[in-house]
């Protein structure tokens, strides 16, 4: 095939996007994931766990599969930056997700994520005090770490909680109270939605009413409380110790679906990329057709 007229590669090239614009605008978040995406209408179906993409993107005028993308765009990528996608795949999973409500210091909502990302953790998912001013303005502290992940906009408890359930998650809202179970004692083989609330105020009594299990990180000191994305950060590094422990790895995805989110994380790495998937998909219209 003829080479393709732009490349994918740009080593110093840092994403535009900013945690602070995207939490801003639905569909600049949902433009951040290529791969066509289930609809929540299918629930989990055959699977055992959910997982969001289907094996197919729209190049052009067609749908290219994930081995597709792979063959047109990874040439163009060079092999340390490649590896360290197949690194990330290889740890990352889906059966457990991390819930924010409704924090207010952007600063915490960055370290969230990038936290998540380090540890492992695809799926983030924001739900908003007020939809129309959803945080205040802070410092980007993220690395890019949302440039990788899966993140969900969400303007209620009640629509968050309810699409979480249906893709089979159970919901484990962190609280401080006599019917709390202790992070040590969870099994976090089965899949759980983290979450974890306002600054202040902590999780919301519609949150806390809606999930199904309070959760608290046993604490030694005089005071009762860690800050929230150092709280978030603790969580989800015991749910990856928990995980390997009992089944011997954290990343827990299907070799189908690695390569799935290989393509994903290949068509993420910058604008290129798409380019190079619509050339190789109009290449293939053109050889289609001399062969008619």
């Amino acid at each position: 095939m003829a080479v393709p007229r732009v490349a994918a590669e740009s080593p110093g090239e840092k994403s535009k996007d900013t945690v602070e614009e995207l939490l801003y605008n639905k569909d600049d978040v949902s433009k951040l994931m290529k791969m066509e995406r289930r609809p929540d209408t299918e629930g989990l179906g055959h699977q055992e766990r959910w997982f969001p993409y289907l094996d197919k993107v729209k190049a052009g005028s067609m749908y290219l599969s994930s081995s597709e993308i792979l063959e047109a765009v990874t040439p163009y990528i060079m092999d340390s930056r490649k590896e360290r996608f197949r690194h990330a795949v290889k740890n990352r999973t889906y059966s457990v997700c991390l819930v924010v409500e409704g924090l207010s210091d952007f600063g915490n909502v960055s370290a969230t994520f990038r936290s998540a990302d380090a540890l492992g953790i695809q799926s983030v998912h924001v739900v908003a005090c007020d939809s129309s001013k959803r945080y205040r303005e802070n410092r980007h502290v993220s690395m890019g770490a949302e440039k990788w992940l899966d993140i969900e906009l969400w303007d209620s408890v009640h629509e968050c909680f309810k699409v979480l359930k249906s893709r089979g998650y159970r919901i484990a809202t962190t609280h401080l109270g006599m019917d709390t179970v202790s992070v040590y004692d969870m099994d976090w083989s089965c899949p759980t939605a983290i979450v974890v609330g306002n600054e202040l105020r902590g999780i919301s009594d519609e949150a806390l009413g809606s999930s199904d299990l309070h959760c608290s990180i046993p604490m030694k000191g005089m005071v009762d409380s860690f800050n929230v994305s150092v709280a978030a950060g603790l969580l989800m590094h015991h749910a990856v110790c928990d995980r390997t422990s009992r089944l011997g790895c954290h990343g827990d995805l299907t070799s189908e679906e690695s390569r799935i989110l290989l393509a994903e994380f290949s068509l993420r790495h910058n604008d290129n990329a798409i380019r190079i998937a619509q050339e190789y998909a109009e290449r293939k219209i053109a050889e289609l057709k001399s062969k008619l």
